[in-house]
């Protein structure tokens, strides 16, 4: 029962992400220079005041894979990353596979950026989401994982940051063959969105 509605939910998103491509910005530009460096300094402090650890930074990039997530999905947000609080870090996976980037270096390369605390983070298990999260660093990125042929060693951005609360997820919570950074937005509460420029 529980694989045919994750099947039914994998269909689902897939037309939907069909049918929801046009309905978003494909590209991004930076601001000028004066602007970002503010926007940025803005999304550092809001991240660093109200983040914990094991929170979701679900944000919208200007790279050019951030712009094919963007039209593959429908959704407005192309990559997630884990927060660690104290070190003041993100885990993520791109094509580097996992690995550490400061916080200030992923904040300089996003046009939007979604703090979200995740339903599951709940009596330590942000924490030990982290530190899930670091012993995974050095796998590699699963590029068969972005077509639903998912690698139980290997992680693109969304699977990480399952994987690492899997334990809390509940059994009979379906989850999609293929994991949108939008869709997280489903699995927690917005602690702050530093909306999108104009």
């Amino acid at each position: 029962m529980i694989k045919k509605s994750v099947f039914n939910l994998s269909i689902m998103t897939i037309l939907s992400f069909l049918t929801m491509c046009t309905a978003v910005r494909v590209k991004v530009q930076p601001p000028a220079p004066d602007i970002r460096i503010a926007r940025e300094a803005q999304m550092i402090a809001q991240v660093t005041t109200l983040g914990a650890d094991g929170d979701w930074l679900v944000v919208r990039g200007y790279k050019d894979s951030d712009n094919r997530v963007v039209r593959f999905t429908g959704m407005p947000f192309s990559h997630t990353a884990l927060y660690d609080a104290g070190r003041q870090e993100v885990i993520e996976s791109n094509k580097q596979g996992v690995h550490i980037t400061p916080l200030a270096d992923l904040v300089h390369i996003v046009w939007r950026l979604l703090l979200v605390r995740p339903a599951w983070a709940k009596d330590g298990a942000g924490n030990q989401a982290v530190m899930r999260a670091r012993a995974l660093i050095g796998k590699p990125y699963d590029n068969w994982g972005l077509i639903g042929l998912n690698d139980p060693d290997k992680y693109y951005c969304s699977e990480l940051l399952l994987e690492v609360y899997k334990d809390c997820i509940p059994a009979d919570e379906p989850m999609p063959a293929i994991i949108a950074p939008g869709q997280f937005l489903f699995w927690g509460k917005i602690l702050y969105d530093s909306g999108p420029l104009n």
